[in-house]
């Protein structure tokens, strides 16, 4: 198992060093701002939106590399799910990473490779912040959403 945390360890650390999507997003339908008061964590989520289905989605910021790697990760996930896939996606994102549920046995599942989040309770935030302005850009919220209200 310790090789397996290692290839984790390295799949996180190249998606924070050359995140996926990172880019403003000029044309996009919605945007959302997030903040990890915590770790200092800043992201912003840009969504472009075909009726439910989200056809475009990049981010940007700055965090530690399970802030980064994760919305890296959440934007590949995510592009070209409809409002409600990706809310599974949210869902089954959160109950890993916060120990609730046991990552997926797929080895295609990218999102598995932050199970081992879960035994570091203070980084729990700091892998879902990105996930949650998702949610909130999908709700189309103004506010900027924090770690300490959700």
């Amino acid at each position: 198992m310790s090789e397996l945390n290692d290839l984790y360890q390295e799949v996180i650390l190249d998606h924070s060093r050359h995140p996926h999507n990172y880019r403003a997003m000029a044309d996009a339908t919605r945007k959302a701002d997030g903040y990890n008061p915590l770790c200092g964590d800043q992201v912003t989520v840009y969504l472009k939106l075909n009726g439910d289905r989200i056809d475009d989605i990049s981010f940007e910021g700055k965090g530690c590399a399970i802030s980064k790697s994760s919305a890296s990760v959440m934007t590949e996930a995510v592009k070209g799910k409809s409002k409600t896939e990706a809310a599974v996606l949210f869902e089954r994102f959160r109950e890993m990473v916060t120990g609730e549920s046991k990552p997926s046995s797929d080895p295609t599942d990218k999102l598995s490779i932050f199970a081992g989040v879960s035994e570091f309770p203070t980084r729990v935030k700091c892998a879902v912040l990105s996930w949650h302005t998702l949610r909130s850009a999908l709700e189309n919220k103004k506010n900027t959403i924090t770690t300490e209200s959700v």
